[in-house]
C-alpha cells in the first residue's frame, strides 16, 4: 500500500537529479568551448566583448582603468559562498541558528549554493530577526580574518592594486563584504543583494528576504561609477565557473577569466594584506565549511565535558601532578627558562606577561608551581570565583591602581599584563608603564596560546565563558618563555624612563615570541570590535 506513494517521489527524485546533472553538463561544455578557443584579438565592441576572454596566462594591464570585480570567484580564491554565511548565523546570530542553517546545506546544495534560489536560502536561515548593528559588529570583527586569509592573491598583486577605479559584483548580501572592500581593500562600488528590514517597536530587524535582485541594480551601480552607457568598464575580471559575469561581460572592453590554476597556490602572506589584520572577534577559531562545522556540532558536547575536566584539573590538584593530569586530556604545555637570573630581590617579583587569554595568569603560576596573584582589569564573577589564584581588580585609576600593586608586591610576586587586553593576532599592543615605575625587579614571560577550533577571547560576547571555551578545544596549547631579569640599565633605577622601559620589555617580548609590536591600545581594540571603549559603567 505504502509503494504507489514512494514510487511518484522517486520518479520525481530522479528527474530532477537528471536535469540539474544535464544543466551542469551544459554551463561546463560552455566555459570548455570558450576558454579552449584560439586566443582572441581583443575589440572595443560589445560584440568582441562578450565572447572574448583572457587566460590567466596574460594579465591585462589594468593600470589606471576602470574594473569590475566578481567577488565570488576571482578576488576569492573559493567560490564558496556557504562558510561566510554560517559565521554570520553563529557569530551574530547563536549556535542554534548555525545547526538549522547547517541542516539545511543540503537543500541549498541541490538548489546551487552560487544560484540565486540557494542564495536566498541562507540568506533567509542567517538573517531573519537578525539586528542590522550585530551584522555590522560581524562585517567588522569576524569576516575580515577569512576574506583575507581566502583572498586570491594572483588576482590582488597583478589586477586589483594597479586598477584605478574598482566596482566589485558578489552574488552574497552587500552588508558582508562592504566594510572589508572599502575599509580595507579602498573599493570604490560594492553591489550585491539588498536585505530587507522591519522595525519592530524601537528595534529594526532583517526579514532574511532580498530586495530585487538582478541585473538591474548591478548595471545602474556601475553605470554610475563609470559615467557611460555602453562600454562602462575596461575590465571585467570573472571566475572560470560563475554566474556572475554574464550580465557585465557585454558591457566590458576586455573580459579575464580567472581559471583554477591561480588559485591553487594564489595563498596571500600575512605581510601583503591591505591593512594590518591585529584585531579580530568571534569564537569560531576555523572557516565554517559545511564538513568542518558538522564535525564543530559533532564534537562540542564532547568539548564541554572535556573543559569541565581540565578546568577541575586546575581548580583541584596540587601543581606537582596537574601538569601530567593535563597532558592526559590532551592540553600542550611548553615551558622554557632563558636570560639571566634576579639578584637579590627587596621585594617581590613583578612578572610582566603578553596577554592571549583569561587563563594567561593561571598557566604562569602552573609554570612556576607555586601560586603568583595576578592584577586584571576586568575579569567576571565567575572567573574570579572558580580561580586557582588571587586575582585583584585595579580601577584604571592610576595612583590607586599603583598603591594597589606596590601593596601587593611587597607581600609576594606579582604577575601583569601591561597590554591590559588580550590580542589574538602575533601583535604585542602598547605596554602601560606603570609596572616600570613600581619596582626594578622585572621578568618578561612571554606567553602564547594556539587553538583550533574556538577562540578564548572577546570583545563583544559574553566573557565568563572565555575560560570554558578555551579549554572545549580538542588539544588547546600553552607555551610559556621566562625571558629573564630585565637588566638594570634598562630600569628606573638605571635612569631610564617608565615609556623607555616599557618598550624595552615590550620589544624584547616581541621578539621571543616573533611578534610585531605596536602602538594600538586596548581603546582602539573595543573601538574597531564593539563599537565602544570598553569600559563598563557601573
Amino acid at each position: 500500500m505504502v509503494f504507489p506513494f514512494i514510487l511518484p517521489k522517486i520518479a520525481a527524485h530522479w528527474f530532477f537529479t537528471f536535469y540539474r546533472a544535464a544543466r551542469k553538463l551544459r554551463g561546463h561544455a560552455f566555459l570548455y568551448c570558450r576558454n579552449s578557443a584560439t586566443k582572441p584579438s581583443f575589440s572595443v565592441s560589445q560584440a568582441a566583448a562578450a565572447t572574448a576572454s583572457k587566460s590567466t596566462g596574460d594579465v591585462p594591464d589594468t593600470a589606471d582603468k576602470n574594473v569590475v570585480f566578481d567577488f565570488d570567484g576571482s578576488i576569492m580564491r573559493s567560490t564558496a559562498l556557504f562558510p561566510y554565511f554560517m559565521l554570520v548565523a553563529c557569530e551574530g546570530g547563536s549556535l542554534l541558528r548555525a545547526v538549522i542553517l547547517l541542516c539545511a546545506f543540503p537543500l541549498v546544495w541541490a538548489l546551487g549554493e552560487r544560484a540565486d534560489a540557494g542564495v536566498r536560502v541562507m540568506a533567509f536561515l542567517t538573517f531573519f530577526g537578525l539586528r542590522p548593528k550585530d551584522m555590522d559588529l560581524v562585517a567588522r570583527a569576524v569576516l575580515p580574518k577569512f576574506y583575507m586569509e581566502g583572498l586570491n592573491a594572483h588576482v590582488y598583486s597583478h589586477l586589483w592594486l594597479p586598477a584605478r577605479r574598482k566596482v566589485v559584483v558578489t552574488s552574497t548580501p552587500r552588508v558582508m563584504v562592504e566594510w572589508i572592500l572599502k575599509e580595507y581593500m579602498a573599493a570604490d562600488v560594492v553591489v550585491g543583494c539588498e536585505l530587507q528590514t522591519v522595525r519592530v517597536g524601537r528595534g529594526l530587524y532583517f526579514t532574511g528576504l532580498l530586495c530585487a535582485p538582478g541585473l538591474a541594480p548591478v548595471l545602474k551601480a556601475m553605470t554610475k561609477t563609470f559615467e557611460a552607457e555602453r562600454a562602462i568598464a575596461d575590465v571585467a575580471v570573472v571566475g572560470s565557473a560563475n554566474q556572475l559575469d554574464h550580465p557585465f561581460i557585454p558591457y566590458s572592453k576586455e573580459v579575464y577569466v580567472v581559471n583554477g590554476e591561480s588559485t591553487k597556490n594564489g595563498w596571500l602572506p600575512r605581510e601583503k594584506y591591505p591593512k594590518p589584520l591585529i584585531f579580530h572577534d568571534g569564537r569560531l577559531a576555523f572557516l565554517p565549511t559545511p564538513s568542518a562545522a558538522l564535525a564543530f556540532f559533532l564534537f562540542l558536547p564532547l568539548g564541554v565535558i572535556l573543559s569541565v575536566i581540565r578546568m577541575s584539573i586546575g581548580i583541584v590538584l596540587p601543581y606537582k601532578i596537574n601538569f601530567a593530569a593535563a597532558a592526559l586530556f590532551g592540553i600542550r604545555f611548553r615551558v622554557r627558562t632563558s636570560g639571566t637570573e634576579t639578584g637579590v630581590k627587596r621585594r617581590g617579583v613583578l612578572y610582566v606577561c603578553t596577554h592571549r587569554t583569561l587563563v594567561d595568569p593561571i598557566m604562569l603560576t602552573t609554570a612556576l608551581q607555586k601560586p603568583v596573584p595576578a592584577v586584571t582589569y576586568s575579569l567576571s564573577r565567575l572567573s574570579e570565583v572558580i580561580a586557582p589564584i588571587k586575582t585583584v581588580r585595579l580601577t584604571r585609576d592610576r595612583a590607586r591602581d599603583a598603591e594597589t600593586m606596590s601593596r601587593l608586591l611587597e607581600h609576594g610576586d606579582l604577575a601583569v599584563c601591561p597590554e591590559g587586553t588580550t590580542c589574538r593576532e602575533p601583535y604585542l599592543l602598547r605596554f602601560s608603564p606603570l609596572f616600570a615605575e613600581l619596582t626594578d625587579d622585572i621578568e618578561p614571560v612571554a606567553l602564547d596560546a594556539q587553538v583550533t577550533m574556538l577562540y578564548g577571547t572577546t570583545a563583544s560576547g559574553h566573557k565568563w565563558l572565555d575560560p570554558v571555551v578555551f579549554f572545549a578545544n580538542p588539544a588547546p596549547a600553552y607555551r610559556v618563555e621566562f625571558l629573564g631579569a630585565v637588566p638594570h640599565e634598562w630600569t628606573c633605577a638605571g635612569g631610564k624612563p617608565g615609556p623607555d622601559v616599557a618598550n624595552w620589555v615590550q620589544r624584547r617580548l616581541g621578539e621571543a615570541l616573533g611578534f610585531e609590536c605596536t602602538g594600538l591600545s586596548r581603546r582602539d581594540k573595543y573601538m574597531m570590535l564593539a563599537g565602544n571603549d570598553g569600559v563598563v559603567a557601573k
